[in-house]
């Protein structure tokens, strides 16, 4: 029997995120072993933020929705802040509900960067591994990747000349101005600021024109 688009849509519809998301789905496991690690360093976020002034975005959702980003391969804030609009998945693993406004790019971007630059980030990362692996669930079969799909955590912006010192303030702390055309940039003379690891990528050569991706590991 062919069935039949239904045009007119109810006027109401409740929507349960936590129906929506598979029971036997990993990341439901991810997200109790996130939310595990963050209940114990909440006192940390007590200490770190103020009690006055106009709230910020949650520590709690900056570092999930960092877990989400690399477990998701999401480029960056503003693709994350998109995808946030209209995934109920990414909505469920931060406990938003389902008409509450997604965050603002830029916003989201000055927050989470100030969040990572403090050792609770590390802190929070390391809970989660370590409680996977007490549980078991990491595997220690190798495997090989091809580097250039390993993104790292780092702009093109943030590589600065070794021996350069200290700059002055940046006019917009979060996407700085940066005028590097015509320099030349290597990794023996430039490292990452955010992520010293991080590789500047190389071009190459091929028949066809290519293009060259964000820094790598």
């Amino acid at each position: 029997m062919r069935g039949e688009e239904r045009r007119q849509r109810p006027m109401l519809v409740v929507i349960d995120p936590e129906r929506r998301v598979p029971k036997d789905h990993p990341v439901r496991r991810i997200k109790h072993l996130a939310d595990a690690a963050l209940e114990k360093l909440s006192p940390v976020f007590d200490e770190m933020y103020s009690a006055v002034g106009r709230p910020s975005i949650p520590p709690e959702r900056l570092l999930k929705a960092s877990l989400l980003m690399a477990l998701y391969t999401v480029r960056s804030e503003r693709m994350f802040c998109e995808r946030l609009d209209y995934d109920l998945m990414f909505r469920w693993f931060l406990d938003m509900e389902m008409d509450e406004r997604s965050f603002d790019h830029s916003t989201f971007s000055r927050n989470r960067a100030r969040l990572l630059e403090h050792e609770i980030a590390g802190e929070f990362f390391r809970a989660v591994v370590e409680q996977a692996r007490a549980l078991k669930l990491l595997s220690e079969e190798h495997f090989t990747v091809d580097g250039t799909l390993v993104e790292a955590w780092a702009s093109l912006k943030s590589f600065k000349r070794k021996d350069a010192g200290p700059s002055g303030s940046p006019d917009d702390p979060g996407n700085p101005t940066v005028n590097f055309h015509g320099e030349r940039r290597s990794n023996a003379t430039h490292q990452s600021t955010t992520d010293p690891e991080a590789m500047l990528p190389r071009r190459v050569r091929a028949k066809r024109p290519g293009f060259v991706t964000g820094p790598t590991r």
